[in-house]
C-alpha cells in the first residue's frame, strides 16, 4: 500500500513480516477469492447486530427520561453502561478467542447479547434498564475483540484495510438502522415495543452470521496462562504507535458518543421540536458513515495513514462548528460531516493497529476497543453532562477537545516518524 510517511511504511512492513509468502501461495482470502463474499457478509451483519444492539437507547433517550422521570444524564447511563461494560470485557473476551478461536466467540457472544436484548423491553425500572444494558454490552465484547483478528489472519494483508472498513460499515448501518427503526416504532407504540422488534432483527443477523461465516483456516490456538497474555498486553502498550492509535480511537468515539447521545434532545427541543419518528431518520446519516469507512482503504494509499486522520480530523471539526447552527439544514450538514470523519478516521486507526500487531492481535485489537469504547462511555456521559450545562455549545465544546487531541497525537506520531523507525514486536 501506498504511504506518504515512514510510520505507515514501517506498518505496513510489519505486516509483510508476518508472511513471507507470494500473493500465489498465500491461502488467505483476496476480494473476488472463494469465501471472501460470504466473509464479507457475515462479519458485516455482526456489525450491523453489534451497533444496532450497542447503541439501541440512544435514540429513545428522551422517551426513556420521560418514561422513568429522570434526567438526560441519568438516562445516558443506558448507553454508557453498555460501552463501558464492552470496554471492560473486551480484553477477556479476545483472551477466550485466542484460545477458544474466533468464530467460537463470535458466535457466543451475539447468542447471550440477543437473548438479554429480548429480556431488556421488560425492565421494570431505569434502574434494572442499566444492568440489562451492561450484562449486554460485555456480551458484545467477544465480537469487536474477535472480529478484526479473525479477518488479520484470513484475508490477505494488501486487502485488510478494505475488509476492517466493511465491517465498520456493517457498524454503522446498524446503527443508523437500529435507530430509524426504533425512532418510528417509538413514536407509534412506545420504546418498549422498539426495543422488542430491534430485538428480533438482531436474532436474524446473528442467525445469518453464524450460518454465512466460513471456518478460520488460519487460526492458531494461544494460551490462556496469564503470565502469557500479561506479555502480550505489556507488548503492545510498549509500543508508542499502538498507544497512539489507541488514544486515536478514544478520542474520536468520545466526539462522537457526546454528539448522538444528546442530538435527540436538541432536535425534540425548540426551535426544531422534531417528533420523535423525524428524529430516530436523523441518523440516516450513518449512510455517510458506511462510505467513509469503506473507503479508507484508498484513502491512505493516497494521503497515508496519517494523512488520512488529519483530513478525518479536519472534517469533524467542521461538522461541529456547522452544527451550532439553529438552521435544520445546517445541523444535518454538520452531522453528515462529523459522521463522515468519525468513521473513516475509526477505520484507518483500527486497521493500523491490526498492521502493526505480529503477534497477540486479538489482545492488540482489544486493546483498541477498550480505549474506544471507554471514549464512547466517557462522550455519552460527558456530553449530556455538557448538555445540561451548557447545551448544545457545551456538546460541541467538549467534541472540538478531542478532535485537538486527536491532532494533538498525529502530530507526535510524525516527528516520531521522522526520528525514525518504530520499533515493533
Amino acid at each position: 500500500m501506498p504511504s506518504a510517511s515512514t510510520e505507515a511504511s514501517t506498518t505496513v512492513g510489519a505486516v509483510s513480516a508476518t508472511s513471507d509468502r507470494s500473493p500465489a501461495a498465500d491461502s488467505r482470502v483476496a476480494p473476488g477469492g472463494p469465501g471472501y463474499r460470504r466473509m464479507s457478509l457475515a462479519l458485516f451483519l455482526a456489525g450491523v447486530a453489534t451497533f444496532a444492539l450497542l447503541y439501541s437507547t440512544q435514540a429513545l433517550l428522551p422517551l426513556i427520561s420521560d418514561g422513568f422521570g429522570s434526567t438526560a444524564s441519568a438516562a445516558s447511563w443506558t448507553v454508557s453502561a453498555a460501552t463501558g461494560a464492552l470496554a471492560l470485557f473486551v480484553l477477556p473476551m479476545s483472551a477466550l478467542s485466542e484460545r477458544f478461536g474466533r468464530r467460537a466467540v463470535m458466535t457466543a457472544s451475539m447468542a447471550v447479547a440477543v437473548t438479554v436484548g429480548l429480556l431488556i423491553p421488560f425492565a421494570p425500572s431505569l434502574g434494572a434498564l442499566v444492568v440489562l444494558r451492561a450484562v449486554q454490552g460485555a456480551a458484545l465484547a467477544g465480537v469487536p475483540a474477535s472480529a478484526t483478528a479473525y479477518l488479520a489472519e484470513e484475508v490477505r494483508p494488501k486487502a485488510l484495510v478494505t475488509a476492517i472498513g466493511l465491517f465498520v460499515a456493517g457498524n454503522s448501518v446498524g446503527g443508523m438502522s437500529g435507530r430509524v427503526v426504533t425512532g418510528w416504532v417509538a413514536q407509534e407504540w412506545g420504546w418498549r415495543v422498539a426495543l422488542g422488534v430491534l430485538g428480533a432483527i438482531a436474532v436474524a443477523c446473528a442467525v445469518a452470521f453464524r450460518l454465512l461465516l466460513p471456518a478460520p483456516r488460519h487460526f492458531v490456538a494461544g494460551s490462556l496462562r496469564p503470565r502469557v497474555l500479561g506479555r502480550k498486553v505489556r507488548a503492545h502498550l510498549g509500543n508508542p504507535l499502538l498507544r497512539r492509535l489507541y488514544a486515536i480511537g478514544a478520542l474520536f468515539m468520545t466526539v462522537f458518543g457526546g454528539v448522538y447521545t444528546v442530538i435527540g434532545y436538541r432536535l425534540a427541543d425548540a426551535p426544531f421540536s422534531l417528533p420523535q419518528g423525524i428524529i430516530g431518520s436523523v441518523f440516516l446519516v450513518y449512510l455517510v458513515g458506511t462510505v467513509s469507512a469503506s473507503t479508507a482503504g484508498r484513502l491512505v494509499g493516497r494521503l497515508g495513514r496519517r494523512g488520512a486522520l488529519y483530513l478525518a480530523g479536519g472534517t469533524t471539526t467542521v461538522g461541529l462548528v456547522v452544527s451550532l447552527s439553529d438552521s435544520l439544514v445546517l445541523v444535518l450538514s454538520g452531522l453528515v460531516l462529523i459522521t463522515a470523519g468519525f468513521f473513516a478516521g475509526h477505520a484507518v486507526a483500527s486497521s493500523a493497529v491490526s498492521h502493526t500487531a505480529k503477534e497477540g492481535r486479538a489482545q492488540a485489537s482489544a486493546l483498541y476497543q477498550s480505549a474506544y469504547y471507554v471514549g464512547s462511555s466517557a462522550g455519552s456521559t460527558l456530553g449530556a453532562v455538557a448538555f445540561h450545562a451548557g447545551g448544545w455549545g457545551g456538546t460541541v465544546s467538549l467534541g472540538l477537545l478531542a478532535v485537538l487531541g486527536v491532532v494533538g497525537v498525529t502530530v507526535v506520531g510524525s516527528h516520531a516518524a521522522r526520528r525514525g523507525p518504530v520499533p515493533v514486536h
